[in-house]
């Protein structure tokens, strides 16, 4: 048995350890945190300091078990959780869950998994740093409290099942805030004057008019004035200039820049980066400090003085702007920097390069520019045309990289031709175009860390699982809006001739950007109305700090959680007794036919119209809001048309044709089969002959395309691409398959690799039993028996379970059934009293 056992979180962070440490070492993974508040109750004592009560969950009970077992025989245990707050808290849960010796137990902190790293810790161990836990317990009491005393009084005020949390609750007031600016914002026009210009030697380049005219009249008049004119060179400045290279990455700009140039979601980045770390190929991926260590600039000074020369090296260190920097890690950076690729997963290998190129460019030298601007006059009046262009003298970093930017509008300076003051240039165009202001931006996920880092409101560990919150409770969507058109106009000056064109464009197309829910919008409104200090951005920033307090021993963690309780508690009690109900209702105006309001509101089921009041005699009419419509944007006419459906179009082969809407948008719907519309089709606009032509469509796709085994083999695409169905077994054809011209081939060799592949995954079968133990993802696998299927955690080898092993999980883990009591009702009891 080895004489120490170290303690990591994660089983592939133990694998690549154990390739460091001799046969004295045994790594063992705790597969993160083995204790946590419980789920069904509130978890802390809020009378006797707010003490937490920590439980070890039962998908957990298994680790702990065996971590206990290796404890007792190690002669030394060594913590190796990560070196932040929810690390510390992880090595000082293993400690008193474990009951482990202080006298042999060390604990050990390193930010990349390199064998130099492992051992220097190993070298220096220290013990459990109670500031980093008691800042860590602050943050997840706190947030226990809020969500567990907010949440209920959602319930009751707003619709069921709601939830509320102190940062998801600022970042959906965030993104409800830049909708409603969105809104309510006014497009202005103005028209631009763009040109081309050819210079003496034939060479053309484009220049703009520094100013915008209010009018089509004063643009046309502007226009009209360079009919005939001649045009030269007023000034030519050059001046030298240069370009700075961006710091490494933080955890923030990481998930930045990987959303710009890798279009990744924020937990795609997470995940990826974290695989990254534990394979030893970058440093820790939670962190807001630009720093690299000594070590680090030597090694990418020799990298970049061997692969460039060593007139493109810069060493440098960063000064880091977070508000409230947590523990003092480094930026992340690759651990060897002389590995500019590395062979793993297609993702993970784009966002290590990603990495790599910006760390290697942070210790690179400027880039060494040349900026022209040139202002070109005409003859016929006094406004000046300008044309800016750039040309590199000196690549330096931009050999290697370049940081990407959210803005839109941001215009790339080309290169312009040799010219010289007073040349004569020649006209090629003039054009007049109107243009219109914008609204702002809404936030991708990569821009909404960014707000929250800038306000002081998060951490590194926290931005991808607030997100992930936000929109798994249906408060927040990534956005599918397709834009509407636009006209405008746009006139164009060539030779003497002023030409008119009427355009159109497609404007407020947002896809992938967060857009609130009505839910979200309703939620947001009911908490900012009545509890906007715990909504408040500065607020919740000096929570943040008072955490950074803790985690610095300046502050104590009781004393912070009865200053925000004694305010907050009574808050709640008084919002849950006094507060009126907050379903966002909106008055649109009075149904013709009887004279009762329509409104809409956020019902039991979702957002909704409404015809009458609950007061009414007659019960109030009810429709149900489709996508793309919202509480705050329908419009009476839209409210009043969903109450024409669902609608009877005819008859085909006999069975009735309907058109409705529903959950998914709009749909035919012929005897027991529904088929959707085209993307933008209004149902109340359907005909019969297009619902027919729908449906031949559907039942065309449906027709078998083969037969295999005497059974039909019938194709389609769904959610995860194009498939084919096969015995009620769906398929998923892959790229390397022409779908549209499938062989005979095609589809056995599809079916029967498919086939292999169900019979390669189950590891036992006992078919009197009707149980089966099957591998599952993740290296995990399930126990299915009928429809019960439980995952076993990873730490269960399953190829060595017994049948009455499975039965005694199946037992454990099936859902109780429930027992209903009788309800006994008291009668009252009635005295008549004699006349």
């Amino acid at each position: 048995m080895a004489k120490n056992l170290v303690i990591v979180e994660s089983p592939a962070k133990a694998k690549t350890i154990e390739k460091f440490l001799g046969k004295e070492f045994k790594v063992a993974s705790s597969f993160g945190h083995i204790a946590d508040l419980p789920s069904k109750e509130l978890g802390v004592d809020v009378d006797g300091g707010f003490k937490p009560k920590y439980i070890v969950s039962k998908d957990k009970k298994e680790v702990v078990k065996k971590l206990k077992d290796l404890s007792k025989k190690a002669e030394m245990v060594w913590l190796a959780s990560d070196e932040d707050r929810e690390g510390e808290a992880i090595a000082w849960h293993l400690a008193e869950t474990l009951k482990l010796d202080e006298k042999r137990t060390r604990r050990i902190v390193f930010h990349e998994i390199t064998k130099k790293a492992i051992l220097k810790a190993i070298e220096n161990p220290r013990s459990i740093d109670y500031n980093l836990v008691n800042a860590q317990q602050a943050r997840r009491v706190l947030d226990r409290l809020v969500g567990y005393e907010l949440s209920p009084v959602l319930w009751r005020k707003v619709k069921g099942g709601l939830s509320a949390g102190r940062v998801q609750s600022v970042s959906v007031r965030l993104i409800v805030e830049r909708e409603r600016d969105i809104l309510n914002f006014k497009p202005e026009g103005s028209y631009r004057i763009d040109a081309e210009f050819s210079n003496e030697a034939g060479k053309s380049f484009k220049a703009k008019l520094p100013k915008n005219f209010k009018t089509k009249e004063e643009a046309k008049s502007f226009l009209d004035k360079n009919i005939g004119a001649s045009f030269n060179v007023a000034d030519l400045t050059t001046k030298p200039a240069k370009k700075s290279p961006a710091p490494p990455f933080t955890t923030s700009t990481l998930q930045q820049e990987a959303s710009r140039k890798l279009y990744f979601s924020v937990s795609k980045t997470m995940t990826m980066a974290q695989r990254l770390y534990e394979a030893g190929l970058i440093t820790y991926m939670r962190t807001d400090s630009v720093n690299l260590s000594d070590e680090a600039q030597k090694g990418a000074k020799a990298e970049i003085d061997s692969a460039y020369g060593n007139e493109y090296s810069n060493p440098r260190q960063y000064k880091g702007k977070s508000k409230g920097a947590q523990e003092a890690h480094e930026a992340i950076r690759p651990t060897d920097f002389s590995r500019h690729s590395v062979q793993v997963d297609y993702d993970q290998q784009r966002l290590y390069e990603l990495i790599w190129k910006r760390a290697i460019a942070s210790q690179m030298s400027d880039a060494k520019l040349e900026r022209t601007n040139v202002r070109i006059a005409s003859n016929n009046h006094t406004e000046q045309f300008t044309a800016n262009g750039e040309v590199i003298k000196f690549e330096g970093f931009l050999k290697v990289y370049l940081e990407g930017n959210d803005d839109e509008d941001e215009e790339q300076q080309g290169i312009l031709p040799a010219m010289k003051v007073q040349e004569v240039l020649y006209n090629k165009y003039i054009s007049a175009t109107e243009r219109f202001t914008r609204p702002p931006s809404r936030y991708t996920e990569a821009a909404l860390v960014k707000k929250l880092e800038e306000l002081g409101i998060g951490r590194p560990s926290t931005y991808a699982p607030t997100i992930s919150t936000i929109q798994n409770r249906n408060y927040v969507e990534k956005g599918a809006k397709e834009g509407e058109q636009r006209d405008y106009i746009q006139m164009v000056l060539s030779g003497d001739a002023v030409n008119e064109k009427n355009l159109s464009e497609k404007v407020g197309s947002d896809k992938g950007k967060l857009i609130p829910t009505d839910v979200g919008m309703v939620v947001n409104d009911f908490l900012v109305n009545h509890f906007a200090g715990i909504l408040d951005y500065n607020f919740t920033a000096k929570v943040e700090q008072d955490f950074d307090g803790i985690a610095d021993g300046q502050e104590d963690w009781t004393n912070v959680m009865k200053e925000f309780y004694d305010e907050f508690h009574p808050r709640v009690e008084d919002v849950a007794q006094n507060a009126e109900r907050e379903v966002g209702e909106r008055i649109l105006g009075e149904d013709p036919a009887s004279g009762k309001p329509v409104s809409v509101r956020l019902g039991k089921f979702g957002p909704m119209v409404q015809i009458g009041t609950a007061e009414d005699e007659d019960k109030p009419k009810f429709a149900s809001l489709p996508p793309g419509l919202t509480l705050g944007g329908i419009t009476f006419e839209e409210a009043m048309d969903l109450f024409q459906l669902p609608k009877e179009l005819g008859e085909y082969k006999g069975e009735t044709i309907v058109v409705n809407n529903g959950r998914f948008g709009p749909y035919v719907k012929f005897g027991a089969k529904f088929v959707s519309l085209d993307k933008g089709e209004d149902p109340l606009n359907t005909s019969l002959d297009r619902a027919i032509e729908l449906i031949d469509a559907k039942e065309k796709a449906d027709a078998p395309i083969y037969t295999y085994e005497d059974l039909p083999v019938q194709k389609g695409t769904g959610r995860f691409g194009p498939f084919i169905k096969w015995n009620n077994m769906f398929i998923n054809v892959n790229k390397k398959y022409d779908f549209d011209n499938l062989s005979d081939n095609d589809i056995i060799t599809l079916i029967e690799d498919k086939k292999q592949k169900e019979i390669d995954k189950v590891i036992h079968n006992w078919e009197e039993e009707g149980i089966r133990v099957e591998k599952a993802r993740w290296g995990r696998s399930n126990v299915i028996k009928g429809k019960t299927k439980i995952e076993l955690p990873k730490t269960v080898d399953a190829t060595k379970l017994t049948l009455e092993e499975v039965k005694g999980i199946i037992e454990k883990n099936a859902p109780k059934k429930k027992t209903t009591k009788k309800k006994t009702t008291a009668k009252k009891k009635t005295t008549t009293k004699k006349k």
